[in-house]
This record gives C-alpha cells, sequence and structure tokens, in this order.
C-alpha cells in the first residue's frame, strides 16, 4: 500500500500524471487497537486534547508488579522511586534490526529492577491517543552524566504487554546540544522526552503504561555514567537513579487524547 501512494506522488511530482493524490487529505493514520487506517486533514490533530497523566507510587514502582500508578490527578506527597543502573547490564531494545519503530512485547523486562513502572487501572472506557507524545521528568542521579528512557506501553487484559512509542534523554544534554554540561550528582533535574509519535486505541479493560529506565541497548549507546565520550571510555560505574513524583516535581506524560464520537 505504501509503495502505491509513493508511486502515485511520483507520477504526479516527476511524470505530470494526474494520479489524483493532490485531490486526497495530507495525512492517513493507522489507528492501533481499532486496526483501522484514517484520513485526517492536519498534523498533530487539532481535535487532540493534551492530557497530563502524572506518576503516582509509595516508591516502590519497580517492575509491573510494583504500587506505581499512572492518573490524570496531580501528585501530592509521595516517596520517590529510585534503581540502580549498570551499563554493563542494560535494558534490551527487544527489537528485530529491521523493526525499531514496530509495536513489541516487552513482557520479557519484568522481571527487572531497573524499570519503573506506572499505570493506569484497567480502562472503564476507550481512550484514543493520536499524535506526539512528551514526558517531563524530574529525577537524580548519583552519576555526573547518565541517561533517561521512557516507553508508552498498551497492556492487555491478559498481560501482553506491547511497546508504542519510546524516547531518551542524555542528561547532559538537558539544557542544550551546543554546550552539554555535567551534572551534579544528587541534584534533582527537570527533564524533557519527546517520543515517537503515534496512534493506538486503548480499549475497555486495557492499561496506559509509562516505563522509565535509563537504557535502550542496542536501539541507543550505553551511557558509562562516567561524563567521558563513550567511544573513549572503557569504564563503566553504576549509578543510582531517582525519580520523583510529588507537588513540586509532578513527572508526567502529555497524551493527545482524540475525543471519540
Amino acid at each position: 500500500m505504501l509503495a502505491d501512494v509513493m508511486a502515485r506522488w511520483f507520477d504526479y511530482w516527476l511524470k505530470g500524471i494526474a494520479s489524483g493524490i493532490m485531490e486526497e487529505p495530507p495525512v492517513r493514520l493507522f489507528i492501533m487497537g481499532e486496526n483501522k487506517w484514517r484520513e485526517e486533514h492536519e498534523w498533530p490533530l487539532a481535535r487532540a486534547v493534551h492530557t497530563d497523566y502524572y506518576f503516582h507510587s509509595g516508591g516502590r514502582a519497580n517492575t509491573p508488579f510494583g504500587d506505581g500508578v499512572l492518573s490524570p490527578e496531580p501528585a501530592a506527597m509521595e516517596q520517590p522511586d529510585s534503581y540502580l543502573y549498570d551499563p554493563r547490564d542494560p535494558v534490551m531494545s527487544l527489537h528485530q534490526p529491521d523493526g525499531h519503530a514496530a509495536p513489541g512485547d516487552v513482557r520479557a523486562h519484568d522481571d527487572r529492577q531497573d524499570i519503573l513502572v506506572y499505570q493506569t487501572p484497567p480502562l472503564a472506557q476507550e481512550v484514543e491517543v493520536t499524535g506526539p507524545l512528551e514526558v517531563k521528568l524530574y529525577a537524580a542521579s548519583s552519576a555526573p552524566d547518565t541517561d533517561w528512557t521512557v516507553r508508552l506501553v498498551d497492556v492487555h487484559p491478559g498481560g501482553l504487554a506491547v511497546n508504542l512509542s519510546y524516547g531518551i534523554a542524555r542528561a547532559r544534554y538537558r539544557d542544550s546540544w551546543d554546550n552539554p554540561s555535567l551534572l551534579k550528582p544528587g541534584q534533582v533535574y527537570e527533564y524533557t522526552l519527546r517520543m515517537a509519535p503515534t496512534s493506538n486505541l486503548f480499549k475497555v479493560g486495557h492499561r496506559i503504561r509509562v516505563d522509565v529506565s535509563s537504557s535502550d541497548f542496542p536501539n541507543y549507546d550505553r551511557n558509562h555514567n562516567t561524563g567521558v565520550a563513550y567511544w573513549e571510555d572503557t569504564t563503566f560505574v553504576i549509578a543510582r537513579q531517582t525519580a520523583l513524583h510529588d507537588a513540586a516535581h509532578p513527572s508526567r506524560i502529555a497524551l493527545p487524547i482524540v475525543p471519540r464520537s
């Protein structure tokens, strides 16, 4: 199907053939979960309502079996979550070399203590998320440099956990690509993690989930946690990572929720 669309586009622009491509809406989406194509006239969708879903826990959000919760309600007084990131044992990407953007089951990571999991209760009504995604994360590290990774996951009632989108931030570039700066160990910083756009219908009974960690290898190179460029550094340091979610540090994901008729 994609090849047909491309051929019609090239026919029009390179061969002057009236293929009809320019009379069609400029955007065509595939809504996962609903498994349907839909045509749109703009991107991002003007009718999408960006809704903050906040991270919550009692300080034990490690693994899907922890107490991490994702909710539209802002956090108040809550304990932070923490884990150890060891670059010798990174979180694996779990995708094929030619399919890094394809949805995949991430249940192989369920027992990893270095992944924080925040998820909604089973949904009482369906929720469509279509558009760009962004996470605001308030976090501290014992290292002078480290990485933060996030994933958006659709958790099915039977337990299947499908990765929909991901993003990463290298701490030294938190303020600027041109002027990187190292961290003060233990100090809390705000990070903006921009994720790949997606379109998914979370069905009734499913859960919306966000995973937070510090590696996605080999999709991204490992941060050695030393502050030295990874291509010239043979040292690996374990970092203690802390994610905060309280009134002063409202870690959250902004979901572009499309109203359903």
